[in-house]
């Protein structure tokens, strides 16, 4: 696929097929998406990969902790609830799942059925938690290049037919997902990737999230008119 199209064409997938990714599809989105660029060469990333079993038994312990009430838990610093436009941004996004999904605002049941879709991460058949190198707390840079990291296997995904969806709250409990897929100490719990095929047939896949004009974030400086 050609660049532009590929990244005009990305969307967030939540549905997906059964069918199972093979090993050497997702060997092959990392080693693309590895030459992200990183601060000073330090590529401060790991990348846990679960399938099978150990996939169910994170989802669940997940979903049963989140929907028992259970605090998060997660590594990395949280902001809380959003408010301003960035609650505005959220607002509308979920505004057109629900629409796509036939959720009216007062059905409290299908609302909750979507939240523990998103605890169990939205039953995708492959998980990328991403982690990164604790000796780098303390700093934002080491954050920021996680962040190449998980756009590139976005992208490499998409290339390949695989949809994707950056699923923070598929690991709200760190302990979790750390215990399961044996995640060393010394590794920080930044965030996962739900993976698969998309499931065309699930309303909320054909859904695509509003971009800002550029105008209002972009500003020119030292540039002839």
């Amino acid at each position: 696929m050609e660049f532009i199209d590929l990244v005009q064409t990305r969307k967030s997938v939540r549905g997906f097929q059964k069918k199972p990714v093979p090993r050497e599809t997702i060997a092959e989105i990392i080693e693309v998406a590895k030459r992200a660029p990183s601060s000073m060469n330090t590529q401060p990333w790991h990348i846990h990969v679960l399938t099978g079993e150990p996939l169910e038994e994170v989802r669940r312990r997940n979903m049963e902790a989140m929907a028992g009430g259970a605090k998060v838990h997660r590594d990395i610093p949280m902001h809380g609830e959003y408010d301003g436009v960035h609650r505005q941004r959220q607002v509308d996004i979920a505004k057109k799942l629900f629409a796509a999904m036939g959720i009216a605002r007062d059905d409290k049941p299908m609302r909750q059925d979507w939240v523990l879709r998103g605890f169990r991460q939205f039953d995708a058949p492959v998980s990328l938690v991403l982690c990164y190198d604790r000796a780098l707390e303390g700093g934002a840079v080491g954050y920021f290049d996680m962040g190449a990291l998980c756009y590139g296997l976005v992208l490499a995904a998409w290339d390949r037919g695989l949809g994707s969806v950056i699923n923070g709250q598929g690991i709200m409990r760190s302990d979790i997902v750390r215990e399961v897929a044996g995640i060393p100490p010394e590794q920080g719990v930044m965030t996962c990737i739900a993976m698969g095929y998309p499931d065309e047939s699930f309303a909320a896949n054909a859904v695509r999230s509003d971009r800002e004009d550029s105008d209002s974030f972009v500003r020119y400086h030292g540039f002839a008119d």
